[in-house]
């Protein structure tokens, strides 16, 4: 499938001039660096891309450099090499990348969605070492129940099918199908905001990818659940109450498991928190890091911090 044309469809991406494409082991990443400061590598959700960072992205550039990939099959970076990529590969890539932009002192990572998981298996595979993990509404568990049985082996199946991503594409563009979908995840975003996801939704390669990273990074949930008491690099979890994708729940569950965690709350946003308030979210993101880098955990229950 083709990819999205950078000269058509990007024309107007934001942060545009902060765009590079680079070449990295067979694989075309699209990713923006920009702003000065210790590193921060910003990882999107499923479905989404760079985009997604829009105005988040140039808050923390105030403090820090800013490295903002579309994941593998989203966006404009090209596909994966697997059919369905699993979360140590796209760590892997991930680190590549970096050390292709000579950027590879990682010292804070902010996941959205699976975007947390892929950067809590960067760590955990000794991939990068940073000070800090955020998770903003993280996906780090699999799909519960019989939903986690059948709806993984679905996936996978319909990513076998080519004819599929093409429909959602054509749907894509029906009035009204892309808001009331992210009206289902709690938030409510701008209209540039859902023009963007219009225009990524209409791309039946970005769809494609996107199904391919949630059925590949199923089981791999799994295993990540049971590593992550080994987890030693600090951790500040952001849980949006309105989150119609990731119950803020799924939070308090998992930073029980990690040694040193905080937890906060994001009163009344959604899944897509960091679009709808984007500059007060970065803000407390960037509390999260004085907090840390003023005074570095020690160990003990002393650590673990929740609100």
């Amino acid at each position: 499938m083709a990819a999205l044309a950078w000269e058509r469809s990007g024309a107007d991406w934001p942060q545009r001039a902060a765009s590079r494409f680079v070449a990295v082991d067979g694989l075309s990443w699209h990713v923006q660096v920009y702003g000065s400061g210790p590193v921060a590598l910003l990882l999107h959700g499923t479905a989404a891309s760079s985009h997604s960072w829009r105005d988040f992205g140039p808050a923390l550039a105030e403090r820090c450099t800013v490295v903002a990939p579309d994941l593998p099959g989203h966006g404009f970076t090209g596909a994966s090499k697997d059919r369905l990529p699993r979360l140590h590969g796209i760590a892997h890539a991930l680190a590549r990348l970096l050390a292709e932009l000579e950027l590879d002192d990682c010292a804070l990572i902010v996941g959205h969605s699976v975007g947390a998981a892929i950067g809590a298996r960067m760590i955990l595979d000794g991939r990068v070492a940073p000070r800090l993990l955020v998770g903003l509404n993280g996906a780090f568990e699999p799909f519960p129940g019989l939903a986690g049985q059948l709806f993984p082996s679905a996936l996978r199946l319909l990513s076998l099918d080519p004819v599929l991503p093409y429909w959602i594409a054509l749907r894509a563009y029906e009035p009204g199908f892309i808001r009331r979908v992210i009206r289902h995840t709690g938030s409510q975003i701008d209209a540039r905001g859902v023009a963007l996801y219009r225009r990524l939704a209409g791309s039946p390669r970005h769809v494609a990818g996107a199904m391919a990273l949630m059925a590949g990074s199923h089981d791999d949930l799994h295993l990540l659940m049971g590593d992550l008491s080994q987890l030693r690099c600090p951790v500040v979890l952001f849980a949006a109450e309105n989150d119609g994708a990731v119950p803020p729940r799924q939070a308090a569950r998992v930073c029980r498991r990690l040694p040193y965690c905080r937890l906060q709350s994001l009163p009344g946003l959604g899944h897509l928190a960091h679009e709808e308030q984007p500059q007060a979210v970065a803000e407390q993101v960037w509390a999260a890091w004085l907090r840390v880098t003023a005074q570095p955990p020690s160990g003990g229950d002393d650590e673990r911090k929740r609100r």
